[in-house]
């Protein structure tokens, strides 16, 4: 089963933006296959300014997040796993969505419990 994480991405982007507001990632800086800036990162965090006016390129895809932004001027293709994004929300307000960080990517549903086999139920006089 495919994770649910970059469609919740993906519709909360698209909310804020057509809300005309300010779209932020929060993602885990000190994951291995994240290329981040690393100048802007604090506390193994790093918040990214996603707003369409502010970068080119944006791929919000089921594996990765990718897009061309500027950093102190500088060019730079930021890559980060869908798995590093802790949050997505808007600037202004702060309404979206964090993201759980010991969720795994498998999405595996939790195990069902079992109704007991038979009622026990009886008549009381």
């Amino acid at each position: 089963m495919t994770s649910l994480k970059p469609y919740l991405i993906r519709s909360i982007y698209e909310w804020i933006i057509d809300n005309s507001l300010t779209p932020h990632l929060l993602v885990d800086a000190e994951n291995p296959n994240a290329i981040l800036p690393k100048e802007f990162i604090e506390d193994g965090k790093i918040v990214l300014n996603i707003r369409p006016q502010a970068i080119q390129g944006l791929s919000l895809g089921n594996e990765e997040i990718e897009f061309n932004a500027r950093f102190s001027g500088k060019p730079m293709r930021i890559s980060t796993p869908v798995s590093a994004v802790l949050a997505i929300y808007a600037k202004e307000n702060g309404k979206g969505m964090i993201f759980d960080q010991e969720d795994s990517d498998d999405d595996e549903p939790p195990p069902v419990k079992k109704p007991p086999a038979k009622p026990n139920l009886r008549i009381v006089k």
